[in-house]
């Protein structure tokens, strides 16, 4: 029986010096990182790897990219030091008929693997500045913290980047400090900046749920029906002093509902009517639902209101108050369950269970008070608009009037939600004055 030989660990792979393992250089030849750049067009990267291959060189990490019709291609490699001048004139003199420029650098010691960011951070906003990278830059080198990878996620209707970083300590709790220091940027640059953990935890997120008075539709349901009972005014000062938390939310609403007595419920159909979606409402939920995303809305307004709206949307879960109607009108009353605060927080859980999907994986959206125990629980919690008790808790803010930026904020790209949009013909981009 032949005797088995022992390997060892290195013999198959180098340690790196961030402690991770990759995968070791032949025999015999150097690291070397060869950069190639210039305009984009067919048969540049062919040409690149032909000569490549003539001089026997081993890949050890490849990335291009295409930047508004400039190519960059970087190749990290191993070369036989003996052939790098005639590996780099072959680069230099193939890829010159290309319009291209290349170099090669040789290094001393092995370049550590490409960094496992720690963190993603989004920066919104209409505009976004070169200062206002350039102040959210400099937090997180206060806070030791590395951009690692800068990435355009959208141009419409705001412009968003996805910075890609590493946070020094990443231990649970450790990045509390960075977080308050980017959430003081926030009104200060007029941007928005969400930062959430990297790796397959963001990419776990299946379950969004949001508010919908102010959040999935611009208005408050229970102002538009008392303003047919003459008594909007009234009702709206309550609803605010409880969005900012100062009122019980169910002591309020019977509140308000009691200005509804008498009202034919014929007026419900008409509200119905004259419901305006937030701008990219619909482009949000569409493709979530593209994405295989499970959608719910939970409200502290009316279910009768909301049915169309929730048929129409094709959301998977809905749930509200029920008005109660006799003989026709109104009584001032509501039936069966409230939902409050914990009701939502409460609905939340029932509809990830349902879905078989765990708390992390779940969206809140909201924007007043009435959401903080639904946000609180959710693996993510978006404050939209919101006032600032709710902003307080919240993972991040929303501050400009785009459901988009939900979406952005989850890693969706713009162009990839526009490339749906073009395949189903639902493409559409409405003019936007600038801010």
């Amino acid at each position: 029986m032949e005797e088995s030989k022992s390997v060892t660990l290195n013999e198959i792979v180098e340690q790196d010096h961030s402690g991770e393992f990759s995968v070791a250089l032949r025999e015999g030849l150097t690291p070397a990182v060869i950069t190639v750049t210039g305009r984009n067009r067919p048969g540049v990267s062919a040409a690149f790897f032909r000569v490549l291959s003539a001089h026997d060189v081993q890949l050890l990490d490849v990335e291009q990219s295409v930047f508004r019709g400039h190519m960059s291609l970087a190749a990290y490699v191993g070369v036989d030091s003996t052939r790098v001048d005639l590996l780099t004139e072959g680069v230099t003199e193939t890829l010159k008929g290309y319009g291209q420029k290349a170099t090669i650098e040789l290094e001393e010691e092995i370049i550590s693997a490409r960094p496992r960011s720690s963190h993603v951070l989004v920066i919104l906003g209409n505009p976004v500045n070169a200062e206002d990278v350039s102040r959210v830059g400099q937090v997180l080198a206060n806070y030791d913290a590395n951009i690692d990878k800068i990435r355009g996620i959208a141009d419409y209707p705001v412009t968003g980047l996805e910075l890609k970083i590493t946070v020094a300590n990443t231990e649970p709790g450790g990045g509390q400090a960075l977080r308050k220091a980017l959430a003081a940027l926030t009104p200060e640059l007029g941007v928005d900046i969400a930062i959430e953990r990297a790796g397959l935890l963001r990419r776990s997120k299946r379950l969004v749920c949001f508010d919908c008075d102010s959040t999935l539709i611009t208005g408050e349901v229970i102002e538009m029906l008392a303003a047919y009972a003459g008594r909007e005014a009234e009702v709206a000062a309550v609803t605010e002093r409880a969005m900012r938390g100062e009122l019980d939310f169910e002591e309020s609403l019977r509140e308000r509902v009691k200005a509804l007595a008498g009202l034919d419920e014929s007026v419900i159909a008409e509200v119905a009517k004259e419901i305006e979606l937030t701008p990219g409402a619909r482009t949000t939920i569409r493709t979530l639902k593209r994405m295989g995303y499970t959608t719910a809305v939970v409200s502290g307004g009316f279910i009768q209101v909301l049915d169309g709206l929730v048929e129409d949307l094709q959301i998977d879960h809905a749930r509200a108050n029920t008005l109660e109607i006799v003989d026709g009108k109104l009584t001032g009353r509501v039936i069966g369950e409230i939902v409050d605060r914990a009701a939502k927080a409460r609905l939340l859980a029932e509809f990830a269970e349902e879905s078989g999907l765990k708390m992390f994986q779940t969206v809140a959206v909201g924007d007043g008070a009435n959401d903080i125990d639904m946000l609180s629980a959710a693996g993510l919690g978006i404050a939209f608009n919101a006032k600032p008790a709710l902003k307080e808790i919240a993972d991040t803010s929303v501050n400009h009037p785009f459901l988009d930026e939900v979406l952005y904020m989850l890693g969706i790209p713009r162009e990839e939600i526009e490339a749906s949009d073009l395949e189903d013909g639902t493409y559409r981009r409405v003019w936007l004055e600038q801010s």
